[in-house]
């Protein structure tokens, strides 16, 4: 097969990727709103740029061959990246920079999403992209690029970053049940907070039979302790509130477990843009009970 050209439409890489997950050019024509012959068209000009054949076409309809299933991977991502790439240049002009931040699922209820709207009154001028994940996830879409900032409990050092503390996350457990009942034996359930915590859990509770209920809800786990008698770990900053309340109690004999919070962003990332985030974490760590480092 001739090699025809050097430049791929993107178009034609979403067309190869429905039919591969449709198994069918029909299928895939419903999906991407267009003609059966126009994904035919797509699918061979794609195919001729490549220099190989992506699927094999049969009655029954069409499948991967070996050089279809390694392109597959590569068309996801570069569907992915063209994403992005129209998300960030499209962000008006109202704004002069995007923000991608990425957070730990534990701290983004009463941290994280408190930053969000502080920054909208300080820094209007910054459009923010938000992301959700746990440190070896932020840590490498930092080296990628993906993101600008990670605020993770564990952060891996890295040549061209900077890390810096800037509270100690506390995690404590509560209950909502009777003070007579059993911890763990009623109604305790597991919340995941990350890899650090599940460690921390497995050395202090060997022999804990698995919990009822397990929750990888982050902070909203709380909500169940309000719906229905039972105990777990949570941040103090979302659970001292509760306490305050009576709504739940401390558990004052179980082991709490600290888990310093950084910041880690890269040596190259505008100062001016940085002391405004650090000044915004500053004010809300303070905010939430938490003393700034």
């Amino acid at each position: 097969m001739y090699r025809k050209s050097l430049f791929m439409d993107i178009t034609q890489v979403r067309t190869f990727i429905a039919v591969a997950d449709t198994g069918s050019f029909i299928a895939a024509a419903d999906r991407v709103h267009v003609t059966q012959s126009t994904v035919s068209i797509r699918i061979r000009n794609l195919e001729d740029q490549l220099g190989t054949y992506l699927f094999e076409r049969s009655k029954q309809g069409a499948s991967l061959t070996i050089a279809g299933k390694q392109f597959l991977k590569h068309a996801i991502a570069l569907t992915k990246i063209w994403d992005q790439a129209r998300l960030d240049v499209g962000i008006g002009e109202e704004h002069e920079t995007i923000l991608r931040i990425g957070g730990q699922v534990s701290l983004w209820d009463g941290f994280l999403m408190k930053l969000l709207p502080w920054m909208r009154v300080h820094a209007p001028e910054i459009a923010i992209r938000t992301e959700m994940g746990y440190s070896p996830d932020l840590t490498q879409k930092l080296s990628e690029g993906s993101i600008d900032i990670g605020i993770m409990y564990r952060p891996e050092h890295r040549p061209g970053f900077k890390i810096k503390q800037i509270f100690e996350d506390e995690m404590i457990l509560v209950s909502s049940q009777a003070e007579d009942k059993d911890i763990f034996e009623n109604d305790y359930i597991f919340v995941n907070w990350g890899p650090e915590f599940l460690s921390d859990h497995a050395l202090n509770f060997p022999d804990m039979k698995t919990p009822r209920v397990s929750l990888d809800l982050g902070t909203l786990g709380i909500e169940y302790l309000l719906l229905s008698p039972a105990s777990g770990y949570f941040p103090r900053r979302i659970a001292e509130p509760l306490i305050q309340e009576e709504r739940v109690r401390l558990v004052d004999w179980a082991p709490k477990f600290n888990y310093p919070a950084y910041i880690s962003y890269a040596d190259d990332i505008d100062s001016d843009l940085m002391n405004i985030i650090l000044k915004g974490i500053k004010v809300i760590s303070r905010d939430v009970g938490h003393n700034p480092l």
